[in-house]
C-alpha cells in the first residue's frame, strides 16, 4: 500500500478496518495485519504487551489507568502521578517494565530514569526491557546501541535516548531523563518506619533524582503506603496540588474510587475476589493488611484507643440494616481555623439501640469552608432522620448556631427537607480536659458497646494514635461529642428538656 493509502486506512474505525482486512487479498491482509499490530504497539503498554506475548499478558480496568499516565507523559504533557495498590496487581510489570518499554519505542530520542529501594531490583527492570527490546527489535522498530548494553544502562541505537536504572539513594549520572519512574522506595514496614531511612530517602530525591529531571520532565511514582511519613506521604504534605494520586486499595472503601468501585468490591476480582482478601487480611494481621493492601498506613497504637476494640465489635452494613435505633444525630466539631493538617471540620453520624448499643455509621468530615459545612451537616441529618445535632461551642458557638440555622432553611427554600422539621441543636462546651471526655467513651469501646458501620480509616487511625497532650483532631472530637450524648439513655438530647414535637414517635 502507498504511504497516502496506509495513512487513509490508520484513520478510518477499526470497524472498518476489520472490514477491509476480511475483503483483502492475501498478500495485502498480510500487510494490513502487520499494520494493524504496529498500530496496536502505538496505542499504549498494555497493547504491546499483549502483540509481543500473543495475548499472554494480563489486562485489567487498573493497569488501564497506569497505561494511560504512560499515554500522556508520551504526548507531551509534564506530570506527576502517584499510584498505590496492593501486591500481585501487576503494578511493577506495567510500570516498571511494559511501560518504560513502550515509552522508548514512541520517544526513542528521550532517556528513562527507573529507580528501586535496591539497585538490583532496579537492573532486574532494566536488564528485562534490554532483553525485551533486543529480542523483539524487528516488531518494536527500535535496538539498542553496540557497547552500550549494560542492564543498568543502555542506549537505543541511532537515537539519542536510553535508559538508566539505579538503587534509591545511589547516584543516577550521566544525562538527564525525560521521565522518572520510581517504583517501592523502600524495601517494607522496617525501612519505611525508621526515621533516618525516610529523611534519606527524602534527600535522595529531591538532591539527586529531581535534580536529574528536564526541565518538562515527568515523575511517576508507584509504591506500596507503609508511613504516613513515607515518601508518598512527605509529598502530599508538601506539594499536594503538584501530584495525581490514583489510590487503589485491594478492597474499595468509599465512593470515589478511581475505576468506580462500590464500597466492599475487590480490586482485580478475577485474580482476588472479597473472599481472598479476608483470607489475607486474617493471615497478615491488621497494620500490615491497611498498609500494605489497602494504602492506609496505621501507626502504632496511641494510649486511649486500642485497635482490637474497633475492629472487633465492627458491623457490616448488611447486618445494620436489621438494628432499630431509638435515636439518630449528627455531631459537629467545628474547624478552629489553625491552618494546620488537621484543620478540618468533624461530622460524624451516630446513633443508639433500645439495648443501649451505638452505632457510628457516617463520616464526612473535611475541609469544609465556612459556608458547606452546615450544608454538609444538615444533609446528613436528612439521610439518617437525626433528631438532634452536637455541636462543640467552645470558639464561636452562636455563630456555628446561625450555620446550622441558615444551612437548613436553605435546603427548605429549595424543597430538600420535606417538610421534616429541624433537629434540635444540643450544644456542648468542652471545658474539661481531651482525655477526660475521651477515656470514658474508649472505654465503652473497650466494652463492646459501639460498633463501627464499615470502616472509617481517617478517623480510625486519628482515634488509635491520640495520645493525650496532643491537640485532639475533629474527626475523633467529633464522635466523642456523639457517642457522650448516646450514652445517657435516660435523656433525649436537650439536657432537662424532652421532645415535644412527637419526632422520636415510633422509635423505641
Amino acid at each position: 500500500m502507498a504511504d497516502g493509502a496506509l495513512a487513509r486506512y490508520r484513520s478510518l474505525p477499526a470497524g472498518e478496518r476489520h472490514h477491509i482486512i476480511r475483503q483483502a487479498s492475501d498478500d495485502l491482509r498480510a500487510q494490513l495485519v502487520t499494520l494493524e499490530a504496529e498500530m496496536a504497539m502505538d496505542r499504549s503498554p498494555g497493547a504491546l504487551a499483549a502483540v509481543l506475548t500473543h495475548g499472554k499478558e494480563m489486562q485489567a480496568r487498573h493497569l488501564d489507568i497506569i497505561d494511560r499516565i504512560y499515554q500522556r507523559i508520551a504526548a507531551g504533557e509534564r506530570i506527576r502521578a502517584m499510584v498505590t495498590m496492593p501486591p500481585r496487581a501487576g503494578k511493577s510489570r506495567r510500570t516498571s517494565r511494559w511501560g518504560p518499554t513502550w515509552y522508548l519505542r514512541r520517544q526513542p530520542d528521550h532517556r528513562f530514569m527507573l529507580a528501586s529501594y535496591a539497585a538490583h531490583l532496579a537492573d532486574d527492570h532494566g536488564r528485562w526491557i534490554r532483553n525485551t527490546i533486543t529480542e523483539h527489535a524487528p516488531t518494536l522498530g527500535i535496538d539498542l546501541k553496540y557497547g552500550s548494553q549494560a542492564a543498568n544502562r543502555f542506549d537505543i541505537d541511532k537515537h539519542e535516548g536510553g535508559m538508566v536504572t539505579a538503587g534509591v539513594g545511589g547516584p543516577l549520572t550521566g544525562r538527564g531523563a525525560h521521565v522518572a519512574c520510581v517504583d517501592d522506595p523502600f524495601k517494607g514496614s522496617e525501612d519505611a518506619g525508621s526515621p533516618t531511612q525516610r529523611e534519606r530517602v527524602w534527600d535522595w530525591w529531591q538532591s539527586v533524582l529531581l535534580t536529574r529531571l528536564e526541565p518538562q520532565g515527568s515523575v511517576l511514582l508507584v509504591n506500596t503506603r507503609w508511613d504516613d511519613d513515607d515518601l508518598s506521604g512527605r509529598l502530599l504534605k508538601e506539594e499536594p496540588e503538584d501530584w495525581i494520586v490514583i489510590d487503589l486499595p485491594a478492597i474499595a472503601l468509599e465512593e470515589g474510587d478511581p475505576l468506580g468501585r462500590q464500597p466492599g468490591q475487590a480490586l482485580w476480582p478475577e485474580r482476588y475476589n472479597e473472599d481472598d482478601y479476608a483470607r489475607i487480611r486474617k493471615s497478615v494481621g491488621e497494620r500490615v493488611w491497611w498498609a500494605l493492601y489497602q494504602q492506609q498506613p496505621r501507626p502504632l497504637e496511641g494510649g486511649v484507643w486500642q485497635w482490637a476494640w474497633i475492629t472487633g465489635n465492627r458491623v457490616s452494613p448488611a447486618a445494620y440494616r436489621g438494628v432499630d435505633l431509638t435515636r439518630t444525630l449528627v455531631a459537629i466539631d467545628p474547624s478552629g481555623g489553625s491552618g494546620t493538617a488537621n484543620d478540618e471540620t468533624g461530622i460524624i453520624g451516630a446513633g443508639r439501640d433500645h439495648e443501649g448499643q451505638s452505632y457510628l455509621f457516617a463520616d464526612r468530615s473535611g475541609r469544609h469552608g465556612a459556608n458547606s459545612w452546615g450544608t454538609e451537616a444538615c444533609l446528613l441529618a436528612l439521610d439518617c432522620d437525626a433528631d438532634a445535632f452536637v455541636v462543640e461551642t467552645n470558639f464561636g458557638g452562636d455563630m456555628t448556631r446561625q450555620v446550622l440555622i441558615q444551612a437548613w432553611r436553605d435546603l427548605e427554600r429549595s424543597g430538600r427537607t420535606q417538610g421534616r422539621p429541624m433537629p434540635r441543636i444540643v450544644e456542648v462546651n468542652a471545658k474539661q480536659g481531651k482525655r477526660l471526655r475521651a477515656e470514658p467513651i474508649a472505654q465503652l469501646y473497650e466494652q463492646g458497646r459501639i460498633h463501627h458501620v464499615g470502616e472509617f480509616p481517617d478517623l480510625e487511625r486519628q482515634m488509635v494514635t491520640w495520645l493525650p497532650g496532643m491537640d485532639s483532631p475533629d474527626r475523633m472530637d467529633a464522635a466523642v461529642h456523639a457517642l457522650t450524648e448516646l450514652a445517657d439513655p435516660a435523656q433525649e438530647g436537650l439536657g432537662v428538656q424532652q421532645y415535644t414535637d412527637q419526632r422520636l414517635r415510633g422509635r423505641r
